[in-house]
């Protein structure tokens, strides 16, 4: 007999109606699927056995945890019932299969056995960070392991970032050179003990230690590590630390030179950075939180939170002391401490009180805690490479001796909208199962060109990797081959077909083709905003028809033009484009995306305005140049790109002239109209967009170019999209008798687009689906790679069953392109 998660009894898959009274067994195997291994499971059902007097074994295997269990019926059913209802804080239960077995009357007592290899199909357990137990024990003087800055337990610590292979045992692990000393030893083979079974467990006397190195890489061993990061950073130095997924570069946030100092250093004049304080009072003044938002801070996974700078009066003397943080705009990453590392720091700079009470205490010290590379490049993890790489920033190096196998950005999460979407999913989230609406063929996504991640699958899973970076830098690319050979060995996963973008000019394109010529395997490209729209239905098992509003930056077209506000309809057969944004003009073509004013100018191209280009950009060398380009047609690719246009609208109004960081001049415009906002209504002009196949945007501009106060233009320019974007689905959706809009594309982390659109439509009685597992941007494309292969590989079976014609791919060398229906 088997019951699903939910304790329904299942036989053959089917709901049963028989009663708990009439079930008579005394013996049951359970296997348990999810993220069930690393997590304290197996230590949680010797307990839980032991203290309802029940016999039998627990052990990992590959594909979860398997229970033998025996005893008095009574206390078997409450075993069924309190193995989910009482499971450890991080375990992840996708299924439970309960099983009648025969009793073993030779077996007495319950025991933990050895880990049993097979076909993996447990999910990875993400790090998490430091508990509430480990943080008590942190800061007791009388605890052994006061002040051990590697403190864990089962409930929490590394486990993703230093994971091998699984089953996960400490041997499969960077642990695994710390031999356990008698204590450890001790609390590892208790079953009483919180840390039974942990394997990052260790002490002072076995574990992993601190080290200080200086600017030019030389130990510093007569330093107390922690003392003299504090003194150096209240001095105003730059201070390399490393972290659970990698370094963070680190500096005083509140010490204005420190900060410009370190954008300086690596060269990153205008791109945000995060901020880190020792709890929620410390963030009073810098910015406003919510019970949501201060919930998610101090979530498992401990994102970085985008949140609105403080609009207290009383307090903004703060804020305006932190502006430099995040330039030009209205909102800040900040984050909490989420490694034993980080608390000891504000716990050093708070003196060292005695006790936890500390820790619900307002701290002075604030953080700059930035990813420890050089821009563009991968995180560094290594301890060789940071003293190498990070040269020349940092100022001194707080390192330790624990490897981290597989690199992990922080999490971003928006707090700006009551959904808070996720921006990166890395540390804490990543690697997590999603479960796709079908099961098919064992996939390799590789996913896009920025913001690029990898998606395999297998059976009905799809395992997304973390954020690994833009595909531009070879380090990122080295990244990318090496977590396609992690995850693959992780999750025991041979790839019977590999998906990826249409772009031939992609790392990620070239490189999915090499691995198809190697392996002679099939080789899947997919449209970029059909996988943007994919990803998302993945997500929220729809298998269509969907009408897909894409909008992002650039994605080749079927048609090979640059698409990147497109309404699609979507479905398992294929897409149809049935709309776009009427094009414009983007003079030097890749150029035009680091320098948003020449969008801009060809927006006054458009308006038969050209004229006015080098008088309106005067300030920039090559405004004549561009007019004269416009004029003559000469390297002005069209392209219906939403991303470009809001470049574009940015520098009209003179916000932004040119992007230090990708997305720049988007995210100011957002917070033009933000801040504008918290003061006043939304504009009310008559609607100046036009909606038909190509929604015709050139009375809207119009109006932009006019306008002098760049606040209200970028109000108005939001208003009149949101209204038009939401016309122009729903008149779609009658059209096509559908009635599910799904959005996705980078242009949806504006939370005023998003959450207007989605308002819209919902009051039409329109269901809207939005990324909710994965960001909205490009790190999503690799999922939505994946289920279209899946679509495909049924589709094609399909056709062979009755008979129809083969996919084109056999014919091509292994190549397919899903470009649209026939």
């Amino acid at each position: 007999m088997q019951y699903d998660k939910a304790g329904v009894q299942l036989i053959n898959g089917c709901n049963n109606s028989l009663s708990a009274d009439e079930l008579t067994f005394s013996a049951l195997v359970v296997q348990v699927c999810g993220q069930v291994q690393g997590v304290g499971f197996r230590p949680f059902v010797y307990n839980l056995a032991q203290r309802l007097g029940l016999n039998g074994s627990v052990c990992n295997r590959a594909d979860g945890v398997l229970i033998r269990v025996q005893g008095d019926k009574p206390q078997l059913d409450l075993f069924q019932r309190l193995l989910e209802d009482e499971k450890p804080p991080m375990a992840l239960i996708d299924s439970l299969i309960f099983d009648v077995a025969e009793p073993d009357v030779t077996c007495a007592g319950f025991s933990i056995l050895d880990s049993v290899a097979g076909e993996v199909k447990v999910s990875v357990t993400p790090d998490a960070s430091v508990c509430s137990d480990c943080l008590a024990e942190l800061f007791d003087t009388a605890d052994r392991r006061y002040r051990y800055p590697f403190i864990n337990c089962t409930n929490c610590g590394p486990r993703y970032t230093l994971i091998k292979q699984l089953p996960y045992d400490r041997s499969d692990t960077t642990m695994s050179e710390f031999e356990l000393c008698h204590s450890c030893q001790q609390e590892y083979d208790s079953p009483a003990d919180r840390r039974f079974h942990a394997q990052p467990n260790a002490c002072s006397n076995c574990g992993p230690e601190l080290v200080f190195h200086d600017a030019a890489g030389v130990v510093l061993e007569s330093f107390d590590p922690l003392l003299s990061v504090i003194e150096l950073i209240r001095a105003g130095d730059i201070i390399a630390i490393k972290g659970i997924g990698g370094f963070h570069l680190v500096c005083d946030a509140c010490n204005p030179e420190a900060v410009a100092r370190l954008r300086q250093r690596k060269q990153r004049p205008d791109k945000p950075f995060a901020v880190m304080a020792a709890n929620l009072p410390s963030l009073t003044g810098l910015v406003d939180l919510n019970a949501a938002t201060g919930q998610r801070l101090q979530a498992q996974d401990a994102p970085v939170v985008l949140c609105p700078f403080t609009r207290d009066s009383k307090q903004e003397k703060q804020s305006a002391e932190l502006q430099g943080i995040a330039p030009g705009l209205n909102w800040c990453g900040v984050m909490l401490p989420h490694s034993p590392l980080h608390y000891l720091l504000f716990h050093t700079a708070a003196g060292e009180p005695a006790g936890s009470e500390w820790l619900g205490q307002k701290q002075n010290l604030l953080l700059v805690m930035t990813s420890g590379n050089r821009s563009g490049d991968p995180l560094v993890t290594d301890n060789a490479e940071a003293l190498k790489q990070l040269a020349g920033i940092a100022d001194g190096f707080l390192m330790h001796n624990r490897d981290i196998h597989i690199r992990c950005d922080d999490s971003v999460v928006s707090g700006l909208s009551e959904t808070m979407p996720l921006i990166r999913r890395g540390r804490g989230l990543a690697p997590q199962v999603i479960e796709l609406p079908q099961s098919g063929p064992s996939v390799l996504a590789c996913g896009a060109f920025f913001k690029n991640t990898v998606c395999l699958t297998k059976g009905n899973k799809a395992y997304v990797s973390q954020y690994i970076g833009d595909l531009a830098n070879p380090e990122c690319c080295r990244s990318l081959h090496k977590t396609i050979e992690h995850l693959q060995r992780l999750l025991d996963i041979e790839p019977e077909l590999v998906a990826c973008d249409l772009h031939p000019d992609f790392f990620s394109t070239r490189l999915a083709q090499e691995y198809c010529d190697a392996k002679d395997i099939p080789l899947l490209q997919v449209q970029h905003h059909h996988a943007h729209i994919a990803a998302v239905m993945a997500e929220h098992k729809i298998t269509g028809p969907a009408i897909g509003l894409a909008l992002d930056g650039l994605g080749l077209g079927s048609d090979g033009r640059l698409w990147g506000g497109e309404l699609l309809k979507v479905s398992a057969t294929g897409f149809d484009q049935l709309g776009q944004l009427s094009a414009l003009p983007l003079p030097g073509g890749d150029r035009a995306a680091r320098e948003p004013w020449r969008v801009a100018a060809g927006i006054l191209y458009r308006l038969d305005r050209v004229d006015e280009i080098s008088a309106r950009f005067s300030a920039c060398s090559a405004s004549e140049t561009v007019q004269q380009m416009l004029a003559k047609d000469l390297n002005c690719p069209l392209t219906s790109s939403a991303g470009r246009l809001f470049d574009g609208i940015s520098a009209l109004l003179g916000i932004c002239l040119d992007n230090s960081f990708e997305a720049q001049a988007a995210m100011q415009l957002e917070s033009h109209a933000y801040q504008y906002l918290q003061h006043h209504d939304w504009p009310d002009e008559p609607s100046l967009i036009q909606t038909a196949a190509e929604l015709e945007m050139l009375p809207l501009l119009r109006r932009i170019s006019e306008i002098d106060d760049p606040g209200y233009g970028a109000a108005l320019f939001h208003q009149q999209l949101i209204s038009g974007l939401s016309d122009w689905a729903a008149q779609v959706c009658v059209s096509q008798q559908v009635n599910q809009v799904v959005l996705a594309g980078g242009c949806f982390l504006n939370q005023l687009l998003r959450q207007g659109i989605e308002q819209q439509l919902t009051a039409l009685g329109i269901e809207v689906f939005c990324a909710v597992q994965l960001p909205c941007n490009d790190s999503g494309i690799s999922l939505g790679q994946a289920q279209v292969a899946h679509f495909v590989a049924h589709l094609k079976a399909d056709q062979q069953s009755d008979g129809g014609p083969v996919a084109a791919h056999q014919e091509k060398k292994h190549v397919f392109s899903n470009s649209g229906t026939d």
